[in-house]
């Protein structure tokens, strides 16, 4: 019994299935695409990750219809949690939606491809090292990227500084507006909740070559998430200066700032 046959028959349902068909995603004849996504071991991931996302984290959305159906997609979101946990759970909201569900890709950090078996596994469910380059290239072939500017300074973050922005690269603007890319702004809370760390143990980080090493429970938390997505923002790319690039980043980040609020006001408790 191949992959496919097997996948179907075990473990993905006639209705995920069908759901999981509505999602374009060309590949090529082995089943993946330039980047290494595999339309198979996604299906297999996604429906194991179904339990995390309802059941674990009972994710509550508010604006997924906002994201584009096509065309190149950058949405842009704080970054939280001390793990990934964040863009996976905004990758399956996407992916299930009702309505024209898409399959985005995500950026992650360099050192995660080094993990062994990890750095394929994330390759095949469609994140891809975060490279200005790669990113363009997604953007390029029409792809919605998850995109964090504050990079491991948001992921790496204390307890005691949750849900402050960081501060945020301009890269993502630049590459919206060469590619004419619509953005979408998307406040996450509950993550920061899931691993909450004390403190950041660097010399351990640099021994083990890691960003940081978070003093923390080796315990993903059964936070609720609410994950709030907000209007499409379109900028021009035409003669800008870099202070006004920044000012357009600055821009973004106030109504994710805004997001984050509405979802700390909304949630009524934290587990």
């Amino acid at each position: 019994m191949g992959l496919k046959s097997y996948v179907k028959g075990k473990f993905v349902s006639k209705d995920f299935d069908a759901q999981l068909k509505k999602i374009q995603k060309p590949v090529g004849s082995l089943g993946y695409d330039p980047w290494g996504f595999n339309a198979e071991t996604n299906r297999l991931v996604l429906t194991l990750y179904s339990g995390v996302y309802n059941k674990y984290f009972r994710v509550k959305t508010d604006g997924i219809e906002n994201i584009p159906s096509k065309g190149p997609v950058l949405i842009i979101a704080n970054h939280s949690g001390q793990l990934p946990i964040d863009g996976t759970l905004i990758a399956y909201a996407l992916a299930t939606r009702d309505k024209e569900p898409r399959m985005p890709r995500a950026m992650i950090e360099r050192f995660f491809p080094t993990i062994p078996f990890l750095g394929n596994l994330l390759n095949q469910i469609g994140a891809v090292l975060g490279d200005p380059v790669n990113c363009a290239k997604m953007l390029a072939n029409d792809e919605a990227v998850i995109v964090f500017p504050e990079g491991i300074r948001g992921s790496g973050k204390l307890y005691k500084d949750r849900y402050q922005l960081q501060r945020f690269g301009n890269g993502f603007m630049h590459l919206a507006m060469k590619y004419n890319a619509t953005i979408i702004p998307a406040g996450v809370v509950g993550c920061e909740e899931t691993i909450p760390a004390i403190a950041n143990i660097k010399p351990l980080a640099k021994m083990l070559g890691i960003p940081y090493a978070p003093l923390a429970l080796p315990v993903v938390l059964p936070a609720k998430v609410r994950l709030n997505f907000g209007q499409a923002m379109k900028f021009d790319g035409e003669d800008v200066r870099e202070e006004e690039i920044t000012r357009r980043v600055e821009q973004v980040k106030s109504v994710i700032s805004d997001l984050i609020d509405k979802g700390l006001s909304d949630r009524k408790r934290l587990f």
